[in-house]
C-alpha cells in the first residue's frame, strides 16, 4: 500500500527555506528549484505564497508575531506604560531574532546593496508600525487633535528607523551574549522616550495659538 503523502503547511515550507538558505549560503534560484529539491509542488507553495521574495518577508513578519505572542502570555505585559512596553518589544524580539541570527545576517548581507536586503523587511515595518499605534498612549500624544494624526506617523517612523539602527548594532556585536546591544537598547529606547515628551510641545502650540489671538485682537 502507497505511503500517504504529508500534506505540507506554511511553517513546513518557511523552515525548509530558512534551512536550505543556511545550508547552501544562498537563496534559491526560483520557487520551481526550491520546490523540486524539496520534494512538494509549486502549487503547495502557491498556496501559501506569491514569490520567494513575499516568503522572505512573510519569515520576518513571523519573527515579530511570534515576539508579540510571547509579551501576551506575560500578565504583568497588559499592565505596562508605553516604554516599558516598547523595552519588552525590544528585549524579546532580539532573543527571536538572536535565536535565528545566521539565518537573519545570511539574508541581510547576501546582496552588497542593503537597500535590496531591507525590501525583506517592509512588511515587518507594516507590523511594527501598528504596533508602535496600538501601544500610544495619551501620555505621549499632543492635546490638539489636528496635530495628532501627523504626530503618530512621526512616532511611528521614528521607532521605525531606531529598530533599524538597533538591528544594525546587534548585526556587528561580537559581545558575548550581545550584551553591548542590551545596554544599546535601554540607552536608545530611554532617550527616545525623552525626545518624546509632549509637554514642551504643548506649551509652544499653546504659546503660537496666543500669539495669534494677540495679533488678531490689536488689528
Amino acid at each position: 500500500m502507497a505511503t500517504k503523502k504529508k500534506v505540507i503547511t506554511k511553517d513546513d515550507i518557511v523552515s525548509i527555506y530558512m534551512e536550505e538558505v543556511l545550508e547552501k549560503g544562498q537563496k534559491p534560484k526560483s520557487v520551481y528549484h526550491f520546490t523540486k529539491e524539496n520534494d512538494f509542488t509549486e502549487a503547495e507553495f502557491y498556496s501559501f505564497f506569491g514569490t520567494l521574495e513575499g516568503l522572505e518577508k512573510e519569515i520576518f513578519r513571523l519573527f515579530f508575531e511570534n515576539t508579540v505572542n510571547l509579551l501576551h502570555k506575560n500578565e504583568e505585559y497588559q499592565q505596562y506604560d508605553m516604554k516599558n512596553k516598547m523595552l519588552s518589544f525590544y528585549f524579546t524580539f532580539f532573543e527571536v531574532l538572536t535565536a535565528n541570527r545566521s539565518y537573519v545576517l545570511q539574508t541581510l548581507k547576501v546582496d552588497r546593496n542593503p537597500l535590496k536586503n531591507l525590501v525583506q523587511l517592509t512588511t515587518l515595518r507594516e507590523s511594527f508600525k501598528n504596533y508602535v499605534s496600538e501601544i500610544l498612549t495619551d501620555d505621549y500624544r499632543l492635546e490638539q487633535e489636528r496635530f495628532q494624526k501627523f504626530q503618530e506617523k512621526t512616532i511611528q517612523e521614528s521607532a521605525w528607523l531606531q529598530l533599524m539602527l538597533t538591528i544594525k548594532f546587534w548585526m556587528e556585536d561580537e559581545s558575548a551574549g550581545f550584551e553591548k546591544t542590551d545596554i544599546f537598547i535601554e540607552k536608545s529606547v530611554n532617550a527616545s522616550f525623552e525626545l518624546m515628551n509632549v509637554a514642551p510641545m504643548n506649551h509652544l502650540i499653546d504659546f503660537g495659538k496666543f500669539l495669534f489671538k494677540e495679533k488678531i485682537h490689536s488689528r
